[in-house]
């Protein structure tokens, strides 16, 4: 390789060279400029003059000025009104092009008036010679594609020569601060006799070097060896020119991008990223270490920020990577810009970077990225192509029968029908491809008139359409022989309850790609994005009832957004929350934007609140203008909340509301989750039980899952354990226990067991400190001591365990709709009410619900005291046992004398205690024990209910990923799972 450079100059293959390439947004408007003249001197570190090791030449390739409109397409613009003698367009476009530059050029040259007119000579001659080129086109009426080329490479050569004017003005005034001398001689007699460096700035047309063969391919192929002798004559020129300066002067290129030239001798461009090209053949030419695409993004991102709002820049990619999602659409870089660096030996790296965020590292492009060094990474990007349509090509004489396929791409082929993915199922029976929407009637008619005996005959029996769809791919080398790609990225879409139309993958395992209907593409992409831990999944939410639990989920969903971000790649936006009960008004985000990630907090909401004071609003001042306030109550839900592109939607019920519990079944119909602490929803009327049952599966995947785990004890797993029981094929006898919080205070205050300090003391010694309660609900208060039951109501409602009406708790109602609840699971809710299990149980004492229950009449005390002496003289105390009798299908709540020592007489006050006597479970119970009541803990475990959900979702790590070949893997997971008691089996 170096001996071809050593030949021709001795000098370059010592040379350290890279390339950088400004595309035209890069070089739009005079900050632009000076902003691409302000990274090239970083680049250069130009404020260390001292001639180093570390010393760089660098070949800059330059677009033409870019911004609205872009010079390129104005110059195109020309030509086409040329063809149409339209003569004022003509000149209105290239006035335009005038103008841009003129303005560009005043700004940056307000010093160097000199310097400024000799560059507008430049562009007016050239534009002069547009003109000229432009008459035989309106004369011929005829707008030829070589004339295009011609016109359209004008503004690469007039923005090349603005940025190599702007740096040699930038480099001399340097030295003459450096120097002291306005004479170029005396500079010059300084650098010979000094260590100090200056950088020379040479302008390039590319033309002059790159040499292109159109009729090898269709799109031209360079000619290596005479680009090559081309640039190194230019070299030597340059060299001499800087005489005896020539050590201490580095020379750097600033070339003309999108331009070339033919073996004629003909001015060409290089089409479609022609600049990019352009940078990719001087690394080639060069030897280059690196090549650096400079653009307005900050590197290769891992999706459509557009379209997937969190979509990451990926640090690197390889090579086949870049090509893979270059193809499907993503803003990269075009394929063939990445041939001459994957040619050259050594290899270049290709470097995408910000012009607007220098100090971005971008994305590094080479023969390997981290997708096949991390099994988390094996994927490092989607892309998906829009507008597309499927052909499906159907019939039973198409099986076993050879040929059928070579016909019908032998006539796409000959109508010129790109074919993006092909799907065939192994039966024959069917041919499925991808093709642009636009060309799929013409694939459907050459199709049909190819197999017109065969469709007569029946053969073929159908050639049909669908559209608009998209193709989703899935682009990643980590891919190869790694297990349970595949499973991940459709577990995905079937978690988003994407429908998957088609498949296709090939043999190297680069990519995955399947079609969807195009309004689910959206969602496909952020469902598939999330699912490889590129990004977080998106889950909107709502709150109903702003009530302790709403106000305490609110502030803890505010509290652990950024962990859970971390913890389970989920971001939980609140999007709507509905004060309370009845209420009209709704309180919504004030930038619902697709890729908006604002969420309602307490700040926000109580910003939006009337009649705030001063201090309040400073307080929260910066959650202003995040929250609006709406009319329409609950029925403005789901219009609110759902968003098709995203993939969950949650509503949690903190209500006690039979109004709330009405919509249930609208919401899970909508495909909207509902994580309900409400029971009234699961205990009200028949006809309202049976609708919730029909709305959780009317919709199958599309229909919302009910989530109901602390409509029965709060924090408490008691629906999980009951379906873990029945779903691994224990058989449920009877569940009893005390259920409801104000019951288990009430009756442990006013009858509780014998030496409740000894058990505390006990349980404060052996914690080593981490228990902490000490069984008091006041200053004054010790509940091992017994109080008449005004007092201990009166202490249920001051902490605030109580419903509204105190009554619901005492008279059963509140455990009667736990029971239907837990019916409900057990299928015994057919036959049973709420009202009719609350008429047939017992209540300690009859209490009007208008009774002033801070205040209760010294008689109600006097009756419920009886009871609790009875008791006690029987070595028991009094609890409320809420019971369910699967063989006898009896639902019941008793006041029952339970001695001392059960387990139902020592659970401490505010907790509840569940049995479940099971086939498993005959001997002794399985008991869950422990508080209920509190709105954090409540809040929590609504919580825990989304992300049990979501979990599947967001982030199926049960999926594992595992290299082939790698047993180790297999034998750890296996050898964790007997560790665990699973024998391996989940």
């Amino acid at each position: 390789m170096s001996s071809f450079y050593d030949e021709l100059i001795p000098g370059l293959a010592s040379k350290c060279w890279q390339v950088h390439k400004f595309g035209g947004t890069s070089v739009a408007d005079a900050n632009c400029f000076l902003q691409v003249a302000h990274i090239i001197e970083d680049q250069l570190d130009i404020n260390n003059d001292v001639l180093g090791p570390n010393a760089k030449n660098l070949a800059v390739v330059v677009s033409a000025m870019g911004g609205k409109p872009k010079v390129t397409d104005l110059l195109l613009e020309a030509v086409r009104h040329a063809s149409m003698r339209e003569h004022d367009k003509v000149d209105e476009q290239l006035d335009i092009v005038l103008s841009k530059h003129s303005e560009c050029l005043k700004i940056l040259f307000h010093k160097e008036y000199a310097e400024q007119e000799r560059l507008i000579k430049i562009i007016k001659g050239g534009l002069n010679d547009i003109r000229d080129i432009l008459k035989t086109v309106s004369l011929m009426k005829w707008q030829a594609e070589r004339i295009s080329e011609v016109v359209s490479g004008f503004g690469e050569l007039w923005s090349t020569q603005i940025l190599t004017a702007l740096l040699r003005m930038r480099s001399n005034q340097r030295l003459v601060e450096k120097f002291g001398s306005d004479s170029i001689s005396n500079i010059v007699k300084a650098l010979t006799t000094t260590s100090h460096i200056h950088h020379n700035y040479v302008f390039l047309d590319a033309r002059r070097v790159i040499t292109i063969d159109e009729d090898a391919i269709k799109d031209g192929a360079v000619v290596w060896h005479v680009s090559e002798e081309k640039f190194m004559e230019i070299f030597k020129e340059e060299e001499a020119k800087l005489g005896d300066a020539r050590d201490s002067i580095l020379c750097h290129f600033i070339i003309t991008g999108y331009v070339a030239i033919n073996t004629d001798g003909v001015a060409v461009t290089l089409k479609r990223d022609g600049s990019d090209y352009s940078a990719a053949i001087m690394g080639k030419i060069l030897r280059a270490n690196s090549i650096s695409i400079w653009t307005d993004v900050d590197g290769v991102l891992s999706a459509d920020p557009r379209r997937v709002p969190l979509a990451n820049v990926l640090p690197e990619v390889s090579y086949d990577e870049a090509m893979e999602l270059a193809y499907f659409g993503a803003k990269v870089i075009h394929p063939k810009t990445m041939q001459p660096a994957l040619s050259c030996d050594p290899q270049i790296p290709i470097y995408i970077r910000n012009t607007f965020n220098m100090r971005s590292p971008g994305t590094r492009i080479f023969t390997n990225a981290t997708t096949t060094k991390q099994n988390e990474k094996v994927v490092c990007g989607f892309s998906s192509v829009e507008g597309m349509a499927l052909v499906n090509v159907e019939g039973t004489g198409m099986v076993g029968i050879r040929g059928v396929d070579k016909r019908i791409f032998r006539v796409l082929e000959y109508h010129d029908v790109n074919v993006a993915l092909i799907s065939q199922a192994i039966s024959e029976h069917s041919v499925t491809f991808a093709t642009s929407e636009d060309q799929a009637e013409l694939a459907k008619s050459v199709i049909e008139e190819e197999f017109r005996r065969e469709l007569k005959l029946g053969h073929v029996s159908s050639v049909d359409i669908r559209a608009p769809v998209s193709i989703i791919a899935a682009v990643g080398d980590g891919m190869v022989d790694t297990t349970g790609v595949a499973g991940r990225f459709f577990s995905s879409l079937g978690g988003a309850e994407i429908n998957v139309l088609a498949i296709a993958q090939g043999s190297s395992e680069r990519n995955i790609s399947t079609v969807v209907w195009s309004s689910d593409s959206t969602r496909a992409l952020r469902a598939v994005h999330a699912a490889f831990n590129l990004s977080n999944m998106t889950a909107r939410v709502g709150i109903i009832g702003m009530s302790e639990v709403g106000i305490s989920l609110l502030r803890l969903l505010e509290a652990e957004r950024d962990a859970l971000k971390s913890n389970f790649d989920l971001d939980i936006q609140v999007c709507m929350v509905c004060p309370e009960r009845g209420s009209e008004e709704i309180f919504s985000l004030n930038n619902d934007t697709e890729s908006g990630t604002q969420s309602l907090t307490i700040g926000a909401i109580t910003r939006v609140t009337e009649d705030l004071d001063e201090t309040t609003k400073t307080t929260f001042a910066d959650e202003e203008q995040v929250a609006v306030v709406s009319k329409g109550g609950l029925g403005l839900c789901f219009d609110t909340l759902f968003r098709k592109e995203c993939t969950i939607h949650a509503i949690f019920d903190c209500t006690n509301d039979e109004a709330s519990g009405r919509y249930h079944a609208g919401w899970l119909r909508a495909g909207i989750d509902v994580i309900t602490a409400n029971n009234r929803g699961l205990s009200g009327p028949k006809h309202q039980r049976e609708d919730i049952k029909e709305a959780e599966k009317s919709n199958g995947k599309q229909s919302g899952v009910y989530l109901r785990e602390t409509v029965v004890a709060g924090g408490l797993p008691i629906i999980s354990t009951l379906r873990s029981l029945l779903h691994s094929g224990d058989k449920i006898r009877r569940i009893d226990g005390i259920f409801t919080v104000v019951k288990s205070y009430v009756m442990f205050r006013i009858s509780p067991p014998p030496n409740v300090a000894a058990c505390s003391q006990f349980d404060v010694t052996s914690s080593n400190g981490v228990f902490e309660g000490d069984m008091k609900t006041s200053s004054t208060a010790f509940v091992g001591e017994a109080c008449s039951f005004s007092q201990a109501v009166r202490e249920a409602v001051h902490l605030g365990l109580t419903e509204d009406n105190p009554a619901l708790d005492l008279n059963n109602e509140y455990a009667a709709r736990v029971l239907m609840a837990l019916a409900r699971e057990l299928g015994m809710d057919e036959d049973n009410e709420t009202e009719l299990i609350k008429m047939s149980s017992d209540v300690l004492v009859d209490i009007d619900d208008n009774l002033d229950f801070l205040d209760l009449p010294p008689y109600i005390d006097e009756q419920v005291q009886k009871r609790v002496d009875a008791a006690n003289a029987k070595g028991c105390v009094l609890r409320s046992i809420a019971s369910i009798d699967v063989k006898s299908k009896s639902v019941q709540i008793r006041i029952s004398e339970v001695p001392n020592h059960h387990a139902f007489a020592v659970s401490p006050p505010g907790c509840s205690c569940v049995r479940f006597f099971t086939r498993r479970h005959e001997r002794y119970p399985l008991i869950i024990q422990g508080p209920s009541a509190g709105a954090d803990s409540t809040a929590s475990a609504l919580l825990a209910e989304l992300l049990q959900r979501t979990r599947g979702i967001s982030t199926p790590r049960s999926l594992a990923l595992i290299r082939r070949g790698s047993s180790g893997a297999f034998l750890h997971n296996k050898h964790s799972n007997s560790m665990n008691g699973n024998n391996g089996i989940l």
